[in-house]
């Protein structure tokens, strides 16, 4: 999200893309749903995982986090984290909703303000780099 897909004034002819640029705009399907499967591997983990090897119910594995997050300074710098990461995404994606494919704008749009979710999904439906500037 850091990489800014800006559109060039209407007076003006588009201009080439960069060769990084689109890598970028084609490798964006593949760091999307590379990084939604890693989210929900750990999710599932962190929830079933090593509960048959004598680690603790669920409920113990929760009460084990709440400790963690209290007593850990670098564990509460991480919840901030995501409490952050959570405001500026369904900005981040809504200033760029015009990069994306325009039937998938209202699913991005909604989705935004789910974290990563919304992130996925703006990935999968970036405008491909033939839609966005002109490319030789």
């Amino acid at each position: 999200m850091a990489i800014r897909l800006s559109q060039g004034d209407e007076g003006n002819n588009p201009k080439k893309l960069s060769e990084l640029g689109v890598v970028m705009i084609k490798g964006a399907p593949i760091v999307g749903l590379t990084g939604g499967a890693v989210c929900l591997v750990s999710i599932l983990w962190a929830v079933f995982g090593r509960m048959d090897s004598g680690f603790g119910s669920l409920t113990d594995s929760w009460n084990y986090l709440l400790g963690y997050l209290g007593s850990e300074r670098f564990a509460y710098a991480f919840i901030w984290d995501i409490v952050l990461y959570s405001i500026f995404q369904p900005r981040l994606i809504g200033e760029n909703l015009e990069n994306v494919e325009e039937d998938r704008v209202g699913l991005v749009n909604s989705l935004g303000y789910i974290p990563v979710v919304g992130l996925v999904a703006y990935l999968l439906f970036l405008k491909r780099e033939e839609e966005l500037y002109m490319v030789e």
